[in-house]
């Protein structure tokens, strides 16, 4: 714990600690627009074209001062900033060009005046430290200039928050509402100068824009709402930065880059446990939807078995071609809940295992009447894509295609559409033989109430079942001698009311 107590009693080491936590405050919530605006290369052109500022103040001022240099090299990013916006606007060159040929100008300048200085009898003016910063070093003016600026884009956020989410989301819609786009843009560049000169001594003009963006694109890993973003952007800025401090002390190497390392260890870790988009999320959700699909299609190819009188286990193996392992798993899987029940060698769908069988098989055979009749698909052409939609379809999306398609019975393939499994009522291919029922007044489709009318089957109509097979099923109507006949496809698709 040498460190802790290096931070706590040095006096260059806790006015570094502190410089760091404020300059990753100031960065990290100011970066939330500089990303969002997509001016993560404007952050980085302002960082490199400050030092004409500060060789500009060298000469004006004739020797080392803070304040004269944060002067000059706010100076300095402003006319950066404008005279890359008017190029922008006024010749015809790409926007990223125009960045890149002013900050590399402005750049190349500044690096030869203080090369020029450096040759002064007497004068030492170091590039290095205004390009990896030289956060051990920092004095107490620096802190001084970190902490007004800190708290001037605090402020300045706070107060003009409104305008600058409108403009960052919705230029269109902010100047609808009256809001100066333009000088909303300056009032941003301003701040950013203030944020890059502040952080000069503390990454240097290089690695500054590690604080401007990495912090500022973690917290969009784990956030959407922008005043969350900008609140973690700020802690993970502060936090990466006194972390970053402490490994310079510790390893004794540069603090610049050991921020810059620490920021971007934190965003690929959030890059991969995101509870959103991380890489392992999503990564994971896939695996489960993928074991979702195959189980579902375990027990849709146990019915199909079961509707061929074929139980075997080792038939449905063939069936699925899952390996040993993953057949085992989705069998005690299915035990477990209690979707299907295994006597021997046999196999068969509890009532709950063929509900959820018959809502893939009625996804797969909807999808595919709607391909072939709004589509105008060959039957050569559906069932590969049916085969990948009926774990994807939700019920409201079934029920309206079902409505959309008339409510149709037989697929393009000629095999009965199941009707929706929903247990809340009953089709007459439920009941049994003898047993009485009332027809409902909730049908699937005028289609259906057509053909009961047909048959002058009126609502609450009560009938009794004579006679029932694999093809069809016979009834009367109570009180009538007249037997009724209807295939099993169009059974299924009556309400009936156990009376």
């Amino acid at each position: 714990m040498d460190w802790l107590n290096i931070i706590i009693t040095e006096p260059w080491a806790y006015r570094a600690a502190i410089a760091a936590i404020l300059v990753g405050i100031m960065c990290g919530v100011l970066g939330c627009f500089v990303v969002l605006r997509q001016m993560a290369l404007i952050g980085d052109a302002l960082s490199h074209a400050v030092l004409p500022g500060v060789v500009l103040a060298f000469v004006v001022v004739g020797g080392y001062d803070d304040w004269s240099f944060f002067v000059g090299s706010v100076l300095a990013g402003l006319a950066t900033a404008w005279a890359i916006t008017w190029i922008q606007t006024n010749i015809p060159t790409k926007s990223d060009a125009a960045v890149g040929i002013v900050f590399t100008f402005m750049f190349a300048i500044g690096v030869m005046g203080i090369s020029w200085i450096s040759q002064t009898q007497g004068v030492h003016l170091d590039l290095k430290d205004f390009l990896f910063g030289n956060v051990l070093g920092v004095s107490n003016t620096d802190l001084e200039i970190v902490g007004i600026s800190t708290v001037l884009i605090i402020c300045g956020i706070i107060v003009f928050y409104r305008f600058l989410f409108a403009s960052t989301f919705q230029e269109v819609v902010a100047q609808t509402m009256g809001i100066p786009v333009r000088y909303v843009h300056y009032f941003l560049m301003l701040m950013l100068s203030f944020a890059v000169v502040s952080s000069l001594k503390t990454v240097g003009v290089i690695l500054v824009v590690s604080l401007l963006i990495t912090p500022a694109s973690t917290a969009l890993l784990l956030t959407n709402r922008l005043p969350s973003v900008i609140f973690l952007s700020g802690i993970i800025g502060s936090l990466s930065g006194v972390v970053g401090i402490v490994l310079a002390i510790v390893f004794q190497t540069t603090p610049g880059p050991a921020i810059t390392v620490v920021l971007t260890i934190v965003y690929m870790f959030a890059a991969v446990f995101s509870p959103n988009s991380g890489f392992a999320i999503r990564w994971f959700r896939k695996f489960r939807r993928n074991k979702k699909t195959e189980f579902e299609d375990f027990l849709k190819q146990t019915l199909k078995l079961n509707e061929n009188k074929t139980f075997q286990l080792h038939k449905l193996k063939q069936r699925l071609g899952f390996t040993s392992f993953w057949f085992l798993f989705y069998k005690k899987f299915a035990l477990r809940r209690k979707t299907i029940t295994i006597v021997g060698d046999k196999i068969e769908l509890t009532p709950l295992g063929k509900k959820m069988a018959l809502k893939l098989v009625r996804a797969h055979r909807l999808w595919e009447t709607y391909l072939v009749n709004k589509l105008g698909l060959s039957q050569e052409q559906i069932h590969e894509d049916a085969e990948r939609y009926e774990h994807l379809l939700t019920e409201d999306i079934l029920d309206e295609v079902d409505e959309m398609l008339g409510y149709p019975i037989i697929d393009p393939h000629g095999s009965p559409i199941p009707l929706k499994q929903n247990g809340s009522f009953f089709t007459l291919a439920n009941i049994s033989v003898d047993e009485n029922a009332l027809i409902s007044e909730n049908q699937v489709s005028d289609y259906v109430n057509a053909f009961l009318w047909k048959y002058k089957l009126m609502p609450n109509s009560e009938i009794v079942i004579v006679e029932k097979s694999k093809e069809s099923l016979s009834f009367k109507l109570l009180g009538s001698t007249e037997i009724i006949t209807f295939n099993r496809v169009m059974a299924e698709k009556i309400h009936v009311l156990k009376a």
